[in-house]
């Protein structure tokens, strides 16, 4: 829906060096519309950056005066080293030209003291740029909503280059978008996200679903225009899912953090501009909490896609908070941890669901063998997973296999069960680690997948699909092999023990008094980053 506005018109001070911000902020001279859902044009939301690190584009951030990029602590987390980042002001798309544009190398990053990586409070970052910028129709600061600033039912914009839905990039040439959406009350949206909203953080968006912001939006702006002046009331931080019915996006609430901007950022209150909402109160009635996660075969929620650049690698599955199991040869020619990560089945978690892998350990038996995924930060359990150490399924035993629908391996989720039956290993694979089931249709991504089995109503995974890559999967065989878990029970218990759960009151493994290892019994997660 478009609406025409008048254009406003400003003078600007285009010196090189001085902090501008002092005299205007939130002007965007060539905003001449407002658009749900579609491309921006050139100029529209002048204070929008995009964060590059090793070229490619991975947070959104704000120009708030000549020489500061307010975004998210969670973007930078993982790697606060600024020479690795770079600054693109005035852009419009991430692959045509942009003769607008402006690039900037990064100086200092200061992330807020108490960011929390679990509960995402507090998720708001500073970035210094190595030089000041001139000020131009398409490079200006916006305007901050000050402290004690209030919103009710009123309509944010969200702008960036994330994803348009979970899974599915930006077309190409990834042009900048923009989206309304309105603000949904704290205490509404604590109710949605069974209490994990504080009063750092504000939501929006429809509660049908439909708009919202996703991952590659993270640091970005939400703004709300009054009179003629831009301000942002948000940062995009996490949500559950994209757009999914009942879970609006989360944003950490910029009024709140006047103090600490204005101390870190070297900035004045001028650029603070109080904003008082003018539209109807919210409605704060929560008549629709969104269910519970159980152990069904529909959601898999302790399964989890180990990815190398984004593409998926391998299947997981969650073992311990900090932990998820899938195969060796996930890792095949492996060099280091970076560019590796893991994301959670999030149909039916909320944050995080995204982690990055910090370390690898390897066990390996007869040259093939068991991974441990360890993780950036803890993935509480949602339900009661247990893993076999004691070969407890035989021959003509009903099981089932976890892995990816094949049309849908670029967006990593969601997976699928393929019911089996365990069988005995032919001759040729009969060995002290192996498993075998029927034939399966497999391919080289499900490496990985669990084989699991029921026992006293509960889920236990009793082998893992190794598949290493270039290996031939051979359509004509009778079984398809897989690595019995039992072996590596003193792998897995002395590596997860070695590096506790956070988490107090967690169950540790014991399989010396368990005939399976039970998983975390925590609360339901809390969801992924954006």
């Amino acid at each position: 829906m478009f609406s025409t506005l008048s254009l406003v018109f400003v003078i600007t001070l285009l010196t090189k060096g001085c902090d501008c911000q002092s005299l205007v902020c939130g002007s965007a001279p060539l905003n001449t519309k407002i658009v749900g859902g579609t491309n921006a044009s050139a100029g529209a939301w002048p204070w929008q950056v995009s964060l590059h690190q090793n070229g490619r584009h991975f947070c959104g951030g704000s120009l708030i005066n000549s020489e500061w990029i307010l975004s998210a602590a969670h973007c930078l987390l993982d790697n606060p080293d600024p020479s690795v980042y770079t600054v693109y002001l005035g852009r419009q798309s991430q692959e045509l030209p942009n003769p607008n544009e402006v690039s900037i190398s990064v100086s200092q990053i200061i992330l807020h003291p108490e960011y929390n990586s679990f509960s995402h409070d507090n998720d708001i970052a500073l970035l210094h740029l190595s030089s000041p910028v001139n000020f131009t129709s398409y490079i200006q600061p916006v305007c901050l909503a000050a402290e004690g600033s209030t919103f009710n039912s009123d309509t944010m914009w969200l702008t960036g280059w994330g994803r348009i839905s979970s899974g599915v990039s930006l077309p190409s040439p990834q042009i900048l978008q923009e989206v309304d959406v309105p603000v949904v009350g704290n205490t509404k949206c604590n109710c949605l996200y069974r209490g994990s909203i504080t009063d750092n953080m504000m939501c929006a968006g429809p509660l049908e679903g439909g708009k919202d912001s996703c991952q590659g939006d993270s640091g970005g702006p939400m703004i709300i225009k009054q009179g003629s002046t831009w301000i942002q009331a948000g940062i995009v931080s996490f949500g559950e899912g994209c757009a999914d019915p009942n879970y609006p996006g989360v944003y950490s609430r910029v009024s709140k953090y006047q103090n600490w901007i204005t101390q870190n950022a070297r900035m004045n209150n001028a650029s603070f501009v109080p904003f008082t909402s003018t539209a109807p109160v919210l409605d704060e009635t929560c008549t629709t909490t969104p269910p519970v996660c159980g152990g069904s075969a529909s959601s898999w929620p302790w399964m989890a896609s180990v990815t190398y650049n984004n593409y998926p690698k391998c299947v997981g599955t969650l073992v311990s908070d900090l932990f998820v199991m899938t195969s060796a040869s996930c890792f095949a020619r492996f060099s280091g941890t970076n560019g590796w990560s893991v994301t959670l089945n999030s149909q039916c978690i909320s944050m995080p669901v995204s982690a990055y892998v910090t370390d690898v350990f390897f066990d390996y038996i007869f040259g093939n063998g068991v991974a441990l995924v360890q993780l950036s930060r803890p993935f509480p359990n949602v339900s009661n997973l247990s893993v076999d150490v004691y070969e407890s399924f035989g021959s003509g035993t009903q099981c089932s296999v976890i892995g990816w629908k094949a049309e849908n391996l670029t967006s990593n989720l969601p997976f699928q069960e393929l019911k089996t039956t365990i069988v005995n290993c032919d001759p040729s694979n009969s060995t002290l680690i192996n498993i075998c089931t029927g034939p399966l249709e497999v391919q080289q991504d499900d490496d990985g997948s669990p084989l699991l089995c029921r026992m006293d109503g509960m889920w236990v995974q009793t082998g893992i699909l190794s598949i290493p890559p270039g290996s031939q999967i051979n359509p004509y065989s009778n079984s398809t092999v897989f690595i019995k878990i039992s072996p590596f029970t003193y792998f897995l218990t002395n590596t997860i023990q070695d590096i506790p759960t956070i988490f107090a009151g967690a169950e540790s493994f014991s399989p010396l008094s368990l005939t399976y290892i039970l998983l975390l019994s925590l609360p339901t997660i809390l969801q992924a980053f954006y």
